[in-house]
C-alpha cells in the first residue's frame, strides 16, 4: 500500500470515528441534535464510492465510537464486560448499514435510499436479537431539537428517517458543491432546509382539539444508597414513597398544593409484594388514603411458582388493590436471562438476572377515571406498546421507571428524551416516575413542566391538558417505518443488479 492510499484509509478511519463521536454528542444530556445529522452526512461521505466490505468496515467502527460513550450505564455496577459486549454487537448494525450505504451510493437518487438504509436497521435492531434494542435511534436525539414536532406526523422511526435523510442532503450538497454541480445543489440544499422549516411550521399550529386541565403528581422517593444492593432495604424504598405522599397529603390539606387526581409511583416502589404483605399493603393503603386519590403504585409481585413479575397496581383509597399492568417487555439479562445455564457458565454476575415473566394486555389501567398508559421502564423504548396502549383509548402516558441500579449515568436522561418523543408522537402527556431520579411531568408538546434531581426525594404536581384525539402518527402506525424499508430493500436489489451487470466492451483502435 503506498504512502498516498495509506493516508486516505487513515483520514477515512478518523473520519468514521469522528462521525460516530458526533452522533453520540447529539444525545442527551447534551442538547447538541444538530450533530445528528452533521456526524450522518460525515459518515455517507466516507462511505461514498467504497467497496461493500469497506463500507462494513467504516461503518462499524463509527457504531463502535457511538455505542461504546453511549452506553456505559449498562455495567456501571456489573463491570466492563456486559457494556462493551452490548456495544460491540449493536454497532454491527452500522456496520451493515455502512455496507448497504456503499452500494446505494451507486444508485441514482442515493440519498433517500441510504437514509432509508439507516431506518431499516434501526428497526433491525429494534427487534434482534432478543426483542431488540432500540437504544441510539436517531429520533431519541431530537428531544430538544427543531425536528421533534415531525414525531406527531410520522413517529420515531419516521423522525429518524427525517434527520438521516438530512444527513444524506448535506453530504450531497458538499459533494455537489465541490464538484460544481448546481441542480444537484439545489436539490440537496432543499433537502436540509426543508425539515427545518416544517419543524418550525408545525411546532407553530396549535392543536386540533381543545384539552381537558388535570391535575396530576408524581412521587420520588429515591433510595438507600446507590448500586446493586439497594433492593437489600426494600422496606425503606416502600417507606420512602410513602412518606413522601403523605408530605403532599399534608400540602394539600394545607392548601400549599392542589389535589391531583391522580398520583404515580416508581417501578420498583414496593419490592414486598403487597398482595402477599399484609404490612406492604397497610403502608400503600395509608398513604393513599391521605392523600385522597388512587396512586399507580409499581410493586414486584410473587407467583405461586416463584416467578416474579413487574406490576403497576391502581390502589385506590376505599377498594384498595385493582387494576394491573404487568410489564410486558422485559430487559434481556436483567429480568430475565436468555440462554441462561450458558450465560452462568460465561459470567458470575449472570446469576444476578431475575426471574420475571413478561404481562399480556394492552397497556392500559383507568386512574380514577382517566384511561392510562403504561409503558414501564424499558417499555418506552417500543413504538408498538405505547402506539398501542394508546389507540386503546389511553389520554396520559406514564413510564414508572427504577434506575437505581444504573448510577449518575446519562442513562436516565436519554430515558427522559425517549418520553419527551413519545408525548408528541402520541399528542399526550407523560409522567416518568423514577425510584431516584429523573422523574418528570412532560406535557404533550415534549415541554418538561416539571422535573427533579437526581437521587433526590420529590414530589412534581402540575396541570397538563388530556385529549383524546390522536395524532397522525398514532393513526398511521408502523407504515412509515415499512414503507421506508421496503424503499432501502427495493433500492439494494437495484443497486446489486447494477453491480451484476457486465461494463461495455471497449473500442479497439488498434489498426
Amino acid at each position: 500500500m503506498s504512502r498516498r492510499v495509506w493516508a486516505r484509509v487513515t483520514a477515512r478511519i478518523v473520519g468514521a470515528v469522528i462521525a460516530g463521536g458526533a452522533l453520540y454528542v447529539s444525545f442527551p444530556p447534551r442538547t447538541a441534535w444538530y450533530l445528528a445529522p452533521a456526524g450522518l452526512a460525515l459518515l455517507v461521505m466516507i462511505l461514498r464510492g467504497r467497496s461493500v466490505r469497506a463500507g462494513f468496515g467504516y461503518g462499524y467502527l463509527a457504531g463502535l465510537a457511538f455505542f461504546v460513550p453511549l452506553l456505559p450505564w449498562v455495567g456501571v455496577y456489573v463491570g466492563a464486560l456486559p457494556w462493551l459486549a452490548l456495544a460491540v454487537i449493536e454497532a454491527v448494525s452500522i456496520g451493515l448499514f455502512g455496507a448497504m450505504a456503499a452500494a446505494l451510493s451507486r444508485v441514482p437518487f442515493s440519498v433517500v435510499w441510504i437514509a432509508s438504509a439507516w431506518v431499516l436497521f434501526e428497526g433491525v435492531r429494534s427487534r434482534l436479537p432478543f426483542g431488540g434494542f432500540p437504544w441510539g435511534r436517531l429520533a431519541f436525539g431530537q428531544a430538544d431539537g427543531v425536528l421533534l414536532p415531525i414525531a406527531g406526523l410520522v413517529g420515531a422511526p419516521g423522525l429518524s428517517f427525517v434527520v438521516a435523510l438530512m444527513g444524506c442532503g448535506l453530504a450531497g450538497l458538499i459533494c455537489a458543491l465541490s464538484g460544481k454541480q448546481w441542480t444537484r445543489m439545489a436539490a440537496c440544499a432543499a433537502i436540509v432546509a426543508a425539515p427545518l422549516l416544517s419543524g418550525l411550521v408545525l411546532s407553530a399550529t396549535p392543536a386540533r382539539e381543545t384539552a381537558t386541565a388535570s391535575t396530576v403528581a408524581v412521587v420520588q422517593g429515591n433510595v438507600p444508597r446507590l448500586g446493586l444492593d439497594f433492593n437489600s432495604q426494600r422496606r425503606a424504598v416502600l417507606d420512602n414513597h410513602a412518606a413522601k405522599t403523605k408530605e403532599l397529603a399534608s400540602d394539600i390539606d394545607a392548601g400549599r398544593l392542589p389535589r391531583p387526581e391522580l398520583v404515580i409511583w416508581p417501578e420498583n416502589a414496593s419490592d414486598i409484594d403487597p398482595l402477599r404483605n399484609r404490612d406492604a399493603a397497610a403502608i400503600i393503603t395509608d398513604a393513599v388514603r391521605a392523600v385522597g386519590v388512587p396512586i399507580l403504585v409499581g410493586a414486584v409481585l410473587v407467583r405461586d411458582d416463584g416467578a416474579t413479575l413487574n406490576s403497576a397496581i391502581v390502589w385506590g383509597p376505599d377498594s384498595g388493590p385493582g387494576e394491573q399492568h404487568v410489564k410486558r417487555k422485559l430487559v434481556p439479562f436483567g429480568e430475565y436471562l436468555p440462554l441462561r445455564s450458558v450465560m452462568e457458565a460465561l459470567s458470575p454476575y449472570a446469576a444476578q438476572a431475575g426471574n420475571f415473566v413478561p404481562g399480556d394486555g394492552d397497556g392500559v389501567v383507568t386512574l380514577n377515571g382517566t384511561p392510562t398508559a403504561v409503558a414501564t421502564c424499558y417499555e418506552v423504548a417500543f413504538d408498538d406498546l405505547v402506539r398501542d396502549s394508546v389507540q386503546n383509548g389511553a389520554q396520559i402516558i406514564t413510564v414508572p421507571t427504577n434506575n437505581a441500579t444504573f448510577g449518575r449515568t446519562d442513562m436516565t436522561y436519554q430515558q427522559l428524551a425517549m418520553s419527551r418523543v413519545r408525548a408528541v408522537e402520541h399528542g399526550r402527556p407523560v409522567l416518568v416516575a423514577a425510584t431516584s431520579g429523573v422523574s418528570a411531568i412532560i406535557e404533550s408538546d415534549g415541554a418538561v413542566l416539571r422535573q427533579s434531581g437526581i437521587f433526590t426525594d420529590d414530589v412534581l404536581v402540575a396541570d397538563v391538558g388530556l385529549r383524546s384525539d390522536m395524532t397522525t402518527a398514532t393513526r398511521i402506525g408502523p407504515a412509515p417505518e415499512i414503507l421506508i424499508s421496503v424503499l432501502a430493500l427495493v433500492a439494494l436489489l437495484v443497486a446489486i443488479l447494477r453491480m451484476r451487470r457486465p461494463a461495455p466492451p471497449t473500442k479497439n483502435n488498434s489498426n
